[in-house]
């Protein structure tokens, strides 16, 4: 490969804008990229780590109106499937590569590795993937932003952002050209990443921009009456700190919401039940559960309520509400739960 600064030349709709950059790689595979997405010419100096572009705008991409369907917009290519039970997120987040900037973008996440089909007899390749992703994401309005490999600084960078590395639909940047591209859209942006340096697999992420949504409520008292009358039990979100037993602020005055239900209803009796997610160790998690239900409980004693109408019980992960095997899930299973007894 030889050695000289870079240009990246988008190709857009509405104009051209230029970016260049002197530290990204690009592997022979990736040559004869379709100038509908971009034009690259690129080649790189080893020995820097910096880049001196200007600044990445969507401003610059035309806003696309196209029917795309519904999240995560593509299916595999035919031939391939998303392996390992893909399936959206709605909240989560992917690290996103631009030419000057990496950065986070939030919103409703698809994280996947493609594989082959092992109920298609079609052999398939990994510039296949590639090829088809791109020209669908330019059918729906999308230009590529980015193509190169990662190093130095820059890798770094994406190290300390991409805390989901080794999860589902991980990009192997460590060792493989990555290409990032954008749909600009009135319902929110959509930004794209594709693992380019594998033989017939590759990776997508797919984040539809979107405001985060507080979906956790203060507890108060009529909440836990009205919930206790319906359901024989309530479901609280106590917050500790972090693998301990020590109340927070806000978690003491839930507390004093329970002791409120108590205080009204002289005849009420809980147990007071603590749950975790499966991350960890089980025996940890359950003390942990466990130490967590007894602090509330001798709060609500300190607050003059008779112990002998409370128990409590740590169950760590054994009851889960929901599986465990996203950010929300395991969020939702962190739980106090208040069941009449």
């Amino acid at each position: 490969m030889k050695t000289m600064k870079k240009s990246i030349t988008f190709i857009l709709a509405l104009g051209m804008v230029s970016f260049s950059a002197c530290n990204s790689t690009k592997q022979t595979e990736n040559e004869d990229t379709q100038d509908s997405v971009v034009s690259v010419e690129e080649e790189v100096v080893h020995s820097s780590d910096s880049l001196s572009v200007e600044a990445f705008d969507i401003e610059s991409i035309p806003v696309s109106n196209k029917d795309i369907g519904a999240f995560p917009f593509f299916t595999a290519p035919e031939g391939a499937a998303y392996i390992n039970k893909a399936k959206p997120i709605d909240f989560d987040f992917m690290v996103f590569v631009a030419p000057n900037s990496i950065y986070e973008v939030e919103g409703k996440t698809f994280r996947a590795h493609v594989h082959p089909d092992r109920k298609s007899g079609k052999e398939i390749s990994g510039r296949y993937l590639i090829k088809s992703y791109e020209d669908a994401i330019v059918k729906a309005g999308g230009v590529k932003v980015f193509e190169g490999k990662l190093s130095g600084e820059r890798l770094k960078q994406y190290e300390d952002l991409c805390t989901y590395a080794g999860s589902n639909g991980s990009i192997d940047v460590w060792n493989n050209p990555i290409a990032t591209y954008v749909i600009r859209r009135p319902d929110g942006n959509i930004y794209i990443a594709l693992d380019k340096g594998r033989t017939n697999t590759t990776s997508i992420q797919i984040v539809q921009e979107q405001a985060f949504e507080q979906t956790i409520q203060k507890v108060v008292a009529d909440n836990i009456v009205r919930d206790l009358a319906e359901k024989g039990k309530s479901i609280l979100y106590i917050n500790f700190d972090v693998d301990k037993a020590t109340l927070k602020p806000d978690g003491k005055e839930a507390v004093n919401e329970i002791a409120k239900v108590l205080q009204q209803d002289q005849a009420l009796k809980l147990s007071v039940e603590g749950h975790t997610d499966n991350t960890g160790n089980a025996d940890h998690n359950k003390k942990l559960s466990e130490d967590r239900a007894n602090a509330v409980v001798e709060s609500l004693t300190g607050s003059g309520i008779d112990k002998s109408r409370l128990k409590s019980v740590g169950y760590g992960a054994e009851k889960p509400l929901v599986a465990n095997d996203t950010e929300e899930g395991k969020a939702k299973n962190r739980r106090v739960e208040l069941v009449k007894m």
